[in-house]
This record gives C-alpha cells, structure tokens and sequence, in this order.
C-alpha cells in the first residue's frame, strides 16, 4: 500500500518538474531542484524511516538464527 503511494507522489513530483521546466519563465535547474527537493530527498526519508521497523525485524531473525 505504501509502494502505491509513494510511486503516485513521485508521479505528481514528476509532472511538476516537467511543468517548471517547459513554463515561459521556468528552467531544467528549477525542475530538478523541484524533482529533488519535492520528491526524492522527502520520498527517501520517509521510506527509510517507516521502513525502520522492517529492517529491526529482519536483523533480529538473523541474530535468532545464528544463536
């Protein structure tokens, strides 16, 4: 479910980059300050920071089947 979400916000992100980049008074430096800043680096923290638990999870089960 989350997959979904992030892969529809990154769709918005993307179509916003494309709309700064070919505006009259936009630029390619401003779409990919807008891809950046809008939608990988805050995709990227959230993704890392739900999936903590996950990962918590799945180096306890190694540690339990190394003992």
């Amino acid at each position: 479910m989350l997959y979904i979400v992030a892969i529809g916000w990154m769709f918005v992100v993307v179509l916003m980059s494309v709309v700064e980049a070919t505006a009259p008074n936009g630029s390619v430096l401003g779409a990919i300050f807008t891809f950046l800043l809008y939608g990988l680096i805050p995709l990227g923290l959230v993704l890392y920071l739900l999936g903590t638990p996950l990962r918590a999870r799945q180096r306890q089960a190694q540690e339990f089947d190394k003992a």
